[in-house]
């Protein structure tokens, strides 16, 4: 198959009726299900506002049914977070029915809601990776069966023959058969069953509570793992005992602890400290960092390192014991060799993404008004369905923007190398841009003095954009009749490229904080003229390079891809 028009073949046709909109809804599952549908995102866009709708208008039952039919392909994580924010039992069958793989599960399930994560519990055919992860998270219970199931259960587990005979003969028992309760989960052991003659209601309800009954106390026996998440709500650990890091203490002149924390002092308190003891023999100086191993109680046995002060009597100048610390020595472990990531950084990649959800969706609803894809629409209502996709897109970009300078500034982004001349990039791009200074009066001069070789570490496509968000941000704040320089020179494996900033610039403390935007029909973002210079510094030191200002030129230094030395910084250089 060359192209792929199925999608747009079922997005073209209006489900006017009932059954025709069922048809759709199946359509749409079995093509959305599938990982590659298509390249468009405005066709997926599409697709998804009217999978929601179709939604709408069929029944829950339905919906489930038609997500539990056999020949449904459900290979695509996005539908199943798609609906899992569905009524349960839409949540229920679509995570029921989803093969994902082991990579689609890790990134779907931490994304899903709370309550949806419980029904992954009542598969069994989940990789051990995949079960590993909803034990992490904490999703350790199953739910309880459905009563009808569990009724059902019981009276085929109590049944016996001669029942069977007297109920096909038409037989009415005069008394309900006892139920016994079925275990919420995998590990509950076998409640004792109880009779109960009441009838109606008060059956049913004696059932349940004593299912109920059966899963908590099933829960309370199972030992929960080391590593089970908890809840900021003041409960403590099963042994109820908080590990002791460390208290504070005092020692007579002979080194015997006469004081110590109330929670440890039974514990330690006239017990001898041996490095007290000999410094009080000696010297008396301070304990500075004394590593013991302390024998008594459990809490206090192990490893320690005390730290103590001398005490003198005033007036008088007696000696008379230390005061101090003991305290945990740190564990083996901690020093970590992967670089910290940025707190601020994490969170700001967050927000960026709660931010993007609500604007694609209205991306998306405008592109579906301006492209007619649910019917005929009055060319007003096109235009401004385009102007808002417009703005929608712009945003979008700005966000990436956002996203690209929190990544890049905390390390979690590495820029794609390659081999590019840095040079040809610039002229390339002085070359668009001289076009729109011409208006002005504006021009850029450059001067590449006779550079042979002005190879970068790095790919076309981010050179090219590194190349004109620098350049166009000048561009957009340079003056009428005002000419700026460029000057691209190699010295000692560094290619420099040095800039006369625009009297505009010129006149600004920092360049790199301002939040002017610029005034010409040229920009590089909608952040301002601080922002794009701060995001171009940040692409040149992610490949060792740097940007910085000197006096009223702007210099840009990468490194040279030719050299044998590694590029030297602006602090170094």
């Amino acid at each position: 198959m060359q192209i792929d028009d199925r999608l747009a073949t079922v997005l073209r046709h209006r489900a006017a009726g009932e059954r025709a909109a069922r048809t759709q809804y199946r359509q749409l599952l079995d093509l959305l299900g599938a990982r590659r549908t298509t390249g468009d995102e405005s066709m997926l866009a599409a697709a998804w506002l009217r999978l929601a709708a179709l939604g709408e208008t069929i029944p829950v039952p339905d919906r489930a049914a038609m997500i539990r039919e056999p020949g449904l392909r459900f290979r695509n994580p996005e539908l199943a977070l798609h609906l899992a924010d569905d009524e349960p039992e839409v949540a229920a069958s679509a995570l029921a029915v989803a093969q994902l793989s082991v990579d689609d599960w890790e990134a779907t399930i931490p994304r899903l809601p709370v309550r949806a994560r419980g029904f992954l519990r009542l598969r069994r055919d989940l990789p051990p990776q995949t079960q590993e992860l909803l034990e992490r998270l904490g999703v350790h219970d199953r739910g309880l069966p459905r009563p009808d199931v569990a009724e059902e259960a019981a009276e085929t587990e109590n049944s016996s023959p001669a029942a069977d005979i007297a109920e096909r003969l038409g037989a009415k028992s005069a008394a309900v058969s006892p139920i016994r309760p079925i275990p919420a989960n995998d590990h509950a052991a076998t409640a004792p069953v109880r009779d109960t003659n009441d009838d109606g209601d008060d059956g049913e309800i004696g059932a349940l509570v004593r299912r109920i009954e059966s899963f908590r106390k099933a829960r309370s026996n199972r030992p929960q793992p080391d590593n089970a998440p908890r809840l900021p709500l003041g409960e403590k650990a099963d042994n109820g005992r908080v590990p002791l890091i460390g208290f504070a203490f005092t020692t007579d002149s002979e080194g015997r602890i006469d004081w110590a924390e109330r929670n440890v002092a039974p514990m330690v308190v006239g017990a001898i400290l041996p490095p007290a003891r000999e410094a009080a023999k000696r010297h008396r100086q301070p304990l500075r960092h004394v590593e013991l191993h302390w024998e008594g109680a459990p809490m206090v046995t192990g490893n320690w390192i005390v730290d103590a002060a001398p005490r003198f009597t005033d007036p008088g100048g007696r000696f008379y014991g230390y005061a101090g610390r003991f305290r945990r020595p740190p564990p083996a472990d901690t020093v970590v060799d992967r670089p910290q990531t940025d707190r601020s950084a994490d969170l700001m990649r967050q927000l960026l993404h709660e931010l993007k959800t609500p604007v694609n969706a209205i991306q998306g609803f405008a592109e579906v008004i301006q492209q007619q894809l649910f019917g005929p629409t009055p060319h007003e209502y096109r235009a401004l369905a385009a102007t808002i996709a417009g703005d929608a897109a712009r945003m979008l970009a700005g966000f990436d923007e956002l996203d690209r300078l929190a990544r890049l500034e905390s390390g979690a982004l590495e820029l794609q190398l390659g081999h590019c001349d840095f040079a040809e990039v610039l002229g390339r791009t002085v070359d668009q841009l001289q076009d729109v200074l011409k208006s002005r009066g504006s021009a850029f001069e450059l001067d590449q003095h006779g550079n042979r070789d002005a190879s970068v570490p790095l790919a076309c496509e981010d050179a090219e954009a590194l190349a004109w968000r620098l350049l166009a941000t000048l561009a957009g704040s340079v003056g009428a009749n005002e000419r700026l320089r460029l000057e691209v020179a190699d010295t000692d494996g560094v290619i420099m490229l040095s800039c006369d900033l625009p009297a505009a610039f010129a006149a600004r403390d920092d360049i790199f904080t301002d939040s002017s935007r610029a005034t010409g029909s040229v920009s590089a973002g909608m952040f301002g003229t601080g922002f794009a210079l701060r995001l171009a510094r940040a692409e040149a030191r992610a490949i060792h390079g740097d940007l910085h200002r000197e006096g009223s030129r702007l210099i840009l230094l990468l490194p040279q891809l030719a050299a044998t030395q590694p590029a030297m910084s602006a602090t170094e250089a």
